[in-house]
This record gives C-alpha cells, structure tokens and sequence, in this order.
C-alpha cells in the first residue's frame, strides 16, 4: 500500500492526538513503539518516529498478515489468508499512550490491527475482546478485571555445558522474607516507579515462594484497559531488568523444579454501579457455571504455551481442577472475600499465565460466562478442600497444551467466538509449538519460554 503524503496537518488530529504530539515533543521521544499480541502471546509491534506521528496516528504503519500466524519460535505457520500476499496497518490507540520510562526516548502506544480501508481485521487480538466486551453490553453488564502477575528475577548466563542459556534466579530468599525485599528493593522500586509514571496504580508487591520470584499487582481496570495494563507491565517489568543488567520472565515455569509463574484473573461483573459478584445472586451463579463448563477450552487460551502446563499441576496453588470455591486456592475459579468495608467481592481465574495473549485470555474468559448466564449453567456445589483430596470426584484439567487444544477445538461456544481466520491461526500457532518443543529436551523448552515471555 502506497502511504499517504507526509505533512498530516496537527489541525485535522482529535484533541487526544494532539496532545500525544506535544507531549512528546515536550518529553524528548524519538520512537514511539505501536505494540499488539500475536497468537504466540508474543508481544510485537513497530516503531514511528517523532516526526511521522502525526500522521501515522491515523494511517497506522503497514504490516505483513503473515506475522499473526509466526509462532513464539519465529516459525511461520501455513494457514489460509496469513502468508505473503496481504496487508494490514497496526493502528495505535492514543488513549494508551505512555512513556518508557527504562528506555529514555521511546514511548509506546497499544494496538489494533486494521484492513487498509480501516476496518477491523477477524485476526486482531485486541478487537477479538473490544467484541467480546460489547456482546456483554447487549445483556446490560460491563466487566472489571486485573491480572495478578508472578515473574521470576535472575540473569541469563551461557550454559557451561554449551547449550542454550540458563536463567540464574537473583536471590534464593524464604516466601515472603524480609531478606527478599531488600535484594530486589533497587529494581522493586525503579518498577514501581516506572509504571506509576504510566498510569498504572500499584496495588501490592513482595517476594513469592521460588528463588528470585516477584508478584507485584496493578489496580483493576474496565476489561479492555485491564488487558492493555498486563501488556504495559509485562514489557516494562522486562525493560527495567534488562537497564539493570538482569533479566525478568515472565514464563510459567522458568525452572522447572521450582514454582512457576501465574497471572491469575480477577474479575467483576457490574450492572451500572453494583457489583453483581458481591451478592449471593443467580449471574453470579450463571457466570461461574459458564466458567466451569467451558474451563477445559480455556485453558488453550488463558495457560497459552507449552510450558504452562509444567505450572498447571495438582496441589501448586495453580486452580488444576474444573471447580470453584470460597478462597479455594486450589479451584480454579476461587470466590474471593471482600477485603475491609469498602472491597468488593470478585472471581478468581487460577489456571491463567503471562504466556497467554491478554485479548484472547479476557475475550475468552468472558464469552464462556456469558454463555453461563445466557444458559443459566449450574456450576454444581463449591468445593471447601483441596480437590486432589477427592479422587475421582472432581474433574481434572487438561494436562498438555495439546490436550487442551482439543477441548477447544471441540467446544461450540468459543470456536465460534473466535471465527473461521482466528481460529485456524490460533490452533495452527498452537500444535506448531506443541510439535516443536516435544522434539527437544526440557533446556530447550525452557530457554525458548524464558526469552519469549
């Protein structure tokens, strides 16, 4: 596609535009990066420089279809319509726009990708929730919702032995310890820093249970902002380690005999200003039985990689079996208790990790309990123990990435959320990378997954 002329006129630009050009006149940034998930859960994008902004706000930058069926191995796959014949333009949306605070002189905006007239394109991660969110509206509902991530801090050093890179965890502190605090505390603090400059308001942070392990939580958000925040937050929690001589993953499990990485989903639904997950009420109910009924099919799409199903284990805290429970930390949707007078209540989605694209991960999560309400799905009695305890009685979640592309491949609901090009990408990505990884040794697995997330 031939691109505009140069000299877009600042007059033409909404006033939100305008006031991303002069902020970053203002801000001395050079490049701004417009960012998007592919089907990998790879983060990816390209830059624009200061003084083409203006007009790529509106025209985007041009970008090859192909790159929505390359897997996390930069593997492209063959799937119909995704190769070299074609165009699509990633558009930034400048109400995401923040600074990188670790990488002086860049920006970065979230994007969606578009046809060349402008139209939005059936591959496009981002639209996959913008649609799945305006489906909820139809039924009244609006969803709020916040990830809670866990990443591993260390470095990556060359493997004596020659062979791929291994990540050497920062500290080997206790759980919560003290000693934690103080040896991450320069990078804790830059972080915190980094994303408040952002806009994004931090909740908690502090030393998880596995050596050089960090959970640190952002505010909740409406869904589509949820989404754009766990992609700010992954990109900056990595950006900050690497200005720091250090690497930050995010993988589900980046060592494989210590504990792995989770981002659970927390999630509200709001019927204008009540929290209908407060009460004790048939939505509520319905939203829960849509989330069990369809929580194998999920987890091809919340625990989105290979390695997430080394986290996805019976009595890890990570949610393996298909039930749900008041602060159950081992169902996999776990009823949270209000905290003080002024919380409210939510969901907890365990069997969700950073290796999932957050557009499909949410879209997703919320069609499956739309169709719970719409249907009015029974999610049976909660379960008040550790459901390993109750063998044969409560159903296991799938246990290979492959396993549970099946259950996806074989579930109605959600094939046909996410329509015929979507689809056929996604589970084409998805078999690749279970196909490729089954051909190597666990050093192998564990590399790849610590570089790409």
């Amino acid at each position: 596609m031939t691109d505009r002329p140069s000299g877009t006129r600042t007059s033409r630009l909404d006033p939100q535009a305008r006031r991303i050009l002069e902020r970053a006149e203002l801000e001395g940034i050079e490049l701004i990066r417009f960012l998007y998930a592919d089907h990998a859960g790879v983060i990816r994008g390209k830059a624009a420089s200061r003084s083409r902004l203006a007009e790529r706000l509106g025209t985007g930058i041009g970008h090859t279809v192909a790159m929505m069926a390359m897997n996390m191995l930069d593997q492209l796959q063959d799937v119909e319509h995704l190769g070299p014949v074609g165009e699509v333009r990633i558009v930034p949306d400048p109400a995401t726009y923040v600074p990188l605070p670790h990488a002086p002189g860049a920006a970065a905006m979230l994007s969606d990708l578009r046809r060349p007239d402008g139209s939005p394109w059936e591959a496009c991660a981002r639209t996959f929730l913008k649609d799945a969110i305006a489906e909820l509206a139809t039924e009244g509902y609006t969803l709020v919702a916040a990830f809670e991530p866990e990443f591993t801090l260390g470095r990556r050093l060359p493997d004596p032995a020659g062979g791929p890179d291994r990540l050497v965890p920062l500290d080997d502190s206790l759980c919560y310890a003290n000693t934690g605090f103080d040896i991450a505390h320069d990078y804790a603090v830059k972080l915190v820093r980094a994303l408040e400059t952002q806009g994004l308001r931090v909740e908690h942070y502090h030393p998880e249970l596995g050596p050089g392990q960090q959970e640190l939580s952002v505010r909740h958000a409406p869904a589509l902002r949820a989404a754009d925040n766990h992609v700010i937050f992954r990109e900056t929690a990595r950006g900050v380690a690497m200005r720091m001589q250090m690497w930050a993953t995010l993988a589900p499990k980046p060592l494989a005999d210590q504990a792995g990485n989770g981002a659970h989903l927390h999630l509200s639904l709001w019927d204008d200003k009540v929290n209908l997950f407060g009460q004790d009420t048939e939505v509520r109910t319905a939203f829960i039985g849509g989330l069990i009924a369809h929580l194998p099919a999920l987890t091809a799409l919340t625990c989105g990689s290979v390695n997430s199903f080394r986290r996805l284990a019976p009595r890890t805290w990570a949610g393996a079996y298909a039930v749900y429970g008041p602060d159950n930390r081992e169902a996999a949707v776990r009823v949270c208790s209000a905290l003080g007078e002024s919380g409210e209540p939510n969901l907890e989605l365990k069997p969700s990790d950073s290796s999932a694209n957050p557009y499909l991960s949410l879209g997703a999560v919320i069609h499956a309990g739309l169709d719970g309400i719409r249907r009015r799905l029974d999610p049976g009695d909660p379960v008040g123990v550790d459901p390993d305890t109750l063998p044969g009685r409560c159903p296991r979640l799938p246990s290979s990435l492959g396993e549970a592309l099946d259950a996806l491949e074989a579930d109605e609901v959600l094939m046909e959320a996410l329509g015929p090009l979507r689809r056929s990408a996604y589970l084409a990505v998805k078999r690749s990378e279970a196909a490729a990884f089954a051909a190597h040794d666990t050093a192998y697995e564990l590399y790849h997954h610590v570089r790409a997330f």
